[in-house]
């Protein structure tokens, strides 16, 4: 990777309005574009690292991070393949689990700007979520590598804000290491993949028992009601409908609740006290 790389990362970090990056307004600015800070938490990596990059003193960045950068500055087609070039990588071809954002899925997600909305790759990566979706499951902007990763924060890290029943906790293990397992077989060539796998099974013996399990079928009828323990408005129970983009392969999670009911009010609480928060 040369210093073009930087120099074009830095073009493309300030042509890039905010308000279009999907962030909130109100912030006085002396500079058009994104802050160094800002594009790192949408691409989920460290500002330490932009800065390097932009710089020229980080000189390796792996595919995952380019493709990160790539949808978080909402390059076109034709920019993100340059942008592979710089970093020395081939855009990836359909072995690798796609990561790709289309401008026509991101249209979708301005559209439902404060709806809770969260976007995930096959191996239920987390892409991006919206502010809203941090509102109400917590910030996501500074996961990285891993962290990102639903199956990962579920059987080894922190967890998360869904409160499940014991049958309901085993359900939903069972349905996305099933999940998982196939889209391993489906793209063998990846190597984050990999090691998510590798990684999992050396870290949740839970994880190694269902990997080895004749699991049911993971496109089966699943609950799609959540309950939600928010630490500011308490318990929310709001109907989670999964969008599968086939020719993509992301999935789509959006959050709603039935108008006028208490959880419609508790949601709309928690993206107003979260959202300002973001704000400040």
């Amino acid at each position: 990777m040369t210093s073009e790389f930087g120099r074009t990362l830095r073009r493309w970090r300030d042509r890039l309005e905010p308000a279009t990056a999907g962030l909130p307004a109100g912030q006085r600015r002396r500079a058009a574009g994104l802050r160094r800070e800002e594009l790192a938490g949408i691409a989920g990596i460290s500002a330490d690292y932009l800065t390097r990059l932009e710089q020229g003193r980080a000189t390796s960045p792996s595919a995952q991070v380019v493709e990160a950068l790539a949808r978080a500055l909402r390059l076109s087609d034709a920019e993100r393949d340059l942008l592979f070039s710089l970093a020395g990588h081939a855009t990836p071809g359909r072995d690798v689990v796609p990561a790709r954002i289309t401008r026509s899925v991101q249209r979708l997600l301005d559209r439902l700007e404060h709806t809770p909305v969260a976007v995930f790759d096959a191996a239920l990566t987390l892409l991006v979520a919206n502010a809203p979706y941090d509102a109400l499951m917590g910030d996501t902007t500074a996961w990285q590598g891993l962290e990102r990763n639903a199956l990962w924060r579920h059987f080894v890290g922190p967890g998360g804000r869904v409160v499940y029943s014991v049958d309901g906790e085993a359900a939903f293990e069972e349905m996305v290491v099933a999940a998982l397992r196939m889209t391993a077989s489906r793209y063998p060539a990846d190597r984050f993949l990999r090691h998510l796998v590798e990684q999992l099974a050396a870290h949740s013996p839970r994880f190694v028992e269902l990997w080895d399990a004749d699991l049911p079928d993971p496109t089966g009828e699943q609950s799609k009601r959540k309950t939600i323990d928010h630490p500011a408005v308490g318990p929310v129970t709001l109907d989670c409908d999964t969008l599968v983009v086939a020719t993509d392969d992301v999935r789509i999670m959006v959050y709603t609740a039935d108008p006028g009911t208490e959880d419609a009010e508790r949601l709309e609480l928690a993206i107003v006290l979260g959202t300002q928060a973001l704000v400040e």
